[in-house]
């Protein structure tokens, strides 16, 4: 489909949408700190809603190239940044920026006010675009820079109703498939360990072993929610097996879980997989350190990382409107905790 040509939008017109004068409107833009927060935020919906991209984002492609991306990555604390998966991601958006000779550089916002003075870097001309791997819900940077024209894609598919370019993996292709293994085992009273609730990957986990379960006449009952660390998974099997002994599968919403719901069956004495397949998520190097080994989802997390770069460079280059989504499918990698009985 053409694009449809149109006559760019002013700052007059984002002021008088937002009813606050074109002073206060182009100080939004500037970044000056003397605006309310209250001003600032009807600025920002207007321009998101009318279009309007500022004069520093308009530029010539030659005249505002800084041959850069920001890759905005979670602070050193968290869950995430502590993960074999980041490195992977890191390696896949590095790997495709260098073939186009595009510097990546890589920023880690500890507190709202990291945040509010990365905004402002970014939106200064320093880098073309920005990758987003994680944020907090409430944070407002992916509205802000999308108010500014700055391209953003997002790994992973975010929260919220905000319209956002984003790389992700198929979470419920990955739960039915590693549900719809363990049923070809003849496992039959399956349970499933999954994610905390309102985690977009957890809920579409969850959703792809019900489906599978469904489809088999299975009952999908047995879900325990929790963390995504290994004691977390140790403490929800033990929930489930309080629950009925019957069970006979276990598929976790990550390696961890799954290890710790592995070590949970075995002081129980349950065998795996004798007693008891478990199949986990991530195909992390957890996975292969198990006893014994463990079967699990694997991700393509190398190829979600060239296909941000690849797609964030693209939106960059074109300064097209809309937005692009792109899905991965995942796979199994099948090991000893479920593909045999003693």
């Amino acid at each position: 489909m053409e694009a449809v040509s149109r006559t760019p939008v002013s700052l007059d017109q984002v002021a008088r949408a937002a009813g606050v004068s074109r002073t206060t409107a182009s100080r939004v833009f500037s970044g000056n700190q003397a605006v309310s927060d209250l001003a600032r935020q009807a600025v920002e919906r207007a321009a998101a809603e009318l279009g309007y991209v500022p004069y520093n984002a308009t530029r010539s492609p030659a005249a505002s190239r800084s041959e850069s991306v920001g890759v905005v990555v979670p602070e050193p604390g968290s869950r995430l940044f502590l993960e074999p998966l980041l490195p992977r991601l890191l390696r896949g958006i590095g790997e495709e920026l260098s073939a186009s000779g595009i510097q990546m550089v890589l920023f880690s916002p500890q507190s709202p006010a990291d945040v509010h003075r990365l905004e402002h870097y970014l939106a200064g001309g320093h880098v073309d675009a920005v990758l987003l791997l994680t944020l907090h819900e409430s944070d407002a940077l992916p509205s802000r820079l999308q108010a500014r024209g700055i391209p953003t894609v997002f790994g992973g598919r975010p929260r919220g109703s905000i319209e956002v370019s984003f790389v992700d993996v198929d979470n419920h292709a990955g739960g039915r498939t590693a549900t719809e293994h363990l049923i070809e085992q003849g496992r039959r009273v399956i349970a499933h360990i999954s994610g905390p609730r309102g985690l977009h990957a957890a809920t579409d986990q969850l959703q792809g072993f019900r489906e599978a379960m469904w489809n088999a006449a299975l009952r999908s009952d047995l879900v325990e929610h929790a963390a995504f660390d290994r004691d977390s998974g140790e403490i929800a099997m033990e929930r489930l097996l309080a629950s009925t002994h019957r069970i006979d599968a276990v598929f976790a919403a990550s390696d961890e879980m799954a290890a710790g719901a592995m070590w949970a069956l075995q002081v129980l004495g349950r065998r795996v997989p004798d007693d008891v397949a478990v199949i986990g998520f991530d195909d992390s190097p957890v996975a292969a350190t198990t006893q014994p080994p463990m079967s699990s989802v694997r991700q393509p997390i190398e190829d979600m990382g060239r296909e941000m770069a690849r797609l964030v460079l693209s939106l960059a280059s074109t300064r097209a409107d809309g937005h692009r989504q792109m899905i991965l499918g995942p796979e199994l990698a099948l090991r000893a905790s479920t593909i045999g009985r003693g």
